[in-house]
């Protein structure tokens, strides 16, 4: 069982993707371990998600894969049995936060407020998805966390991209991003997976030189 810091900590981006063919799942985990990212959190937004996280978790040993929008136990439980490693929900709740614990599986809790992170802090979380990060302060508000929460680290996602990726990474409490410009549903849909690689290499290439 990977720890939340361990997730974090395997590529400086998560991209988040959703996927409405889980045929296309193993070319596309593929595309991207090429470009130099191995982690996917595969959105359950879509009824391909959990087959497509079966199908990267069965084929391609060197991906690191999981799930976003795990919005309560029986997701984490599904995202389990189908072979993902880590969970991403875009908020808290106690029966959330204890399930994980519970379960003994990795969660990396949605925070967008002071409140939250105190309420992830009181069941044994320090690690977060800041969500949705632009809306919820961006920058700033991970500034002011830094303060109250020393020991705190995130993963800003909703609003990140391209542009502002190496702001938030230059801040100490921030591992790593998520977004979904790496591999935007249109390139999937269209197999476009050169074009992925292209992207996912360009971005790693962009932070490197900030």
């Amino acid at each position: 069982m990977l720890t939340a810091t361990q997730v974090m900590e395997v590529s400086p981006i998560i991209p988040v993707i959703a996927i409405d063919d889980a045929n296309d799942a193993v070319e596309l985990a593929n595309a991207l371990i090429e470009g130099g990212i191995n982690i996917l959190e595969i959105t359950l937004r879509t009824p391909a998600a959990l087959q497509a996280i079966e199908q990267i978790a069965i084929h391609c040993p060197d991906a690191v894969i999981g799930a976003g929008t795990v919005l309560n136990p029986e997701d984490l439980k599904r995202v389990d049995d189908a072979g993902g490693k880590f969970s991403i929900s875009p908020g808290m709740t106690p029966t959330l936060l204890q399930s994980a614990k519970t379960m003994g599986v990795t969660l990396l809790p949605g925070a967008a407020s002071a409140s939250d992170i105190m309420m992830g802090l009181e069941h044994g979380y320090d690690r977060f998805k800041l969500y949705p990060a632009m809306s919820a302060g961006g920058i700033t508000a991970l500034k002011s966390f830094s303060g109250p929460f020393q020991n705190v680290k995130f993963c800003p996602t909703g609003g990140v991209n391209a542009n502002n990726a190496p702001d938030f990474l230059a801040l100490s409490n921030v591992l790593c991003i998520g977004g979904s410009w790496v591999a935007p549903l249109e390139l999937i849909k269209n197999r476009d997976f050169a074009q992925i690689t292209e992207i996912t290499k360009k971005a790693l290439e962009a932070i490197k030189r900030s």
